[in-house]
């Protein structure tokens, strides 16, 4: 094992259904006797950021899924996942392959988002947190400058209070404003990467929920042998065929967030042998898993 730091749980963008179906999956891997409440460094990027936040909080996986079975009153933001991923295409080859410059071309657009007024956006996360404040535990979570580019990871000493740090990483480009933090403004963390995995590098057991699925991430194969190379045992899990039909298409659609989470609730009862033998003594099987 490596570094001082034995476990880790890294969690990723998934939008409010993603959400959902990691919630559902915890609370099902802590009814199977598998709580991942006490990891020495959890790292949460946009959604993961949220549940992150509350797991890492000390918020038990059932209370968290009380709030995702009852009904919800936002609305389903408009977002097309195809389409997106057009943008970013096109992104990409106008702006060509440095990666700070892609941000800051997609920083420009997240500066247009006009949905809702940043504050009242700021409200509705912090209406999802049950704990607000920095747990003591390690917390780390990503968002990324709309200015420069660059990354900004916040943790408990960054000064920065724990509602405005997930609302940053929750701001999906194009589709909520960025989040003032002192004189910057920031976008959603997963426009660097949707796991930000490379941050639990010196761990020597690196658990990976990929809350919107698999193929979703084009760097959390790459962030995942890295850590591999390392000496880390990784272990990465994804929605299920069930799962993903339950997310469905629109992962910011409060109306499937139920469904979602009952769904996650399966899966982690029918992962938690495989999970916790992975995480109490570091055994890989098939990975990932689903």
């Amino acid at each position: 094992m490596t570094g001082t730091m034995q476990q880790a749980l890294v969690l990723s963008g998934g939008g409010v259904t993603g959400i959902a179906w990691g919630v559902g999956l915890l609370a099902g891997l802590a009814r199977a006797g598998l709580d991942l409440g006490h990891a020495d460094l959890t790292v949460g990027t946009s959604a993961g950021s949220v549940v992150g936040s509350q797991i890492a909080g000390g918020v038990s996986p059932e209370t968290l899924l009380a709030a995702q079975l009852a009904p919800s009153q936002e609305r389903a933001a408009s977002f097309d996942p195809a389409e997106m991923a057009r943008m970013f295409q096109s992104l990409v080859q106008e702006v060509g392959p440095d990666p700070r410059a892609l941000r800051r071309r997609i920083g420009a657009l997240a500066l247009t988002a006009s949905a809702v007024p940043e504050r009242e956006r700021v409200d509705i996360i912090a209406s999802r947190l049950v704990n607000r404040t920095w747990p003591e535990a390690r917390l780390l979570i990503v968002a990324v400058d709309v200015d420069s580019g660059e990354e900004r990871v916040f943790d408990r000493a960054s000064g920065v209070p724990l509602v405005e740090a997930v609302a940053a990483s929750c701001a999906v480009p194009g589709v909520w404003p960025p989040v003032t933090i002192g004189e910057h403004r920031y976008m959603d963390g997963g426009v660097r990467s949707t796991t930000n995995a490379d941050l639990a590098a010196g761990c020597g057991r690196v658990l990976i929920l990929s809350l919107m699925g698999l193929n979703a991430s084009p760097t959390l194969g790459h962030e995942a042998e890295a850590l591999r190379q390392a000496g880390a045992a990784v272990q990465v899990v994804g929605p299920d065929d069930a799962s993903l039909e339950a997310i469905g298409p629109n992962v910011l659609d409060p109306a499937r967030r139920a469904v979602a989470a009952r769904a996650g609730l399966a899966q982690g009862e029918r992962l938690a042998p495989a999970l916790r033998a992975f995480w109490e003594a570091g055994e890989v099987g098939e990975t990932p898993l689903r």
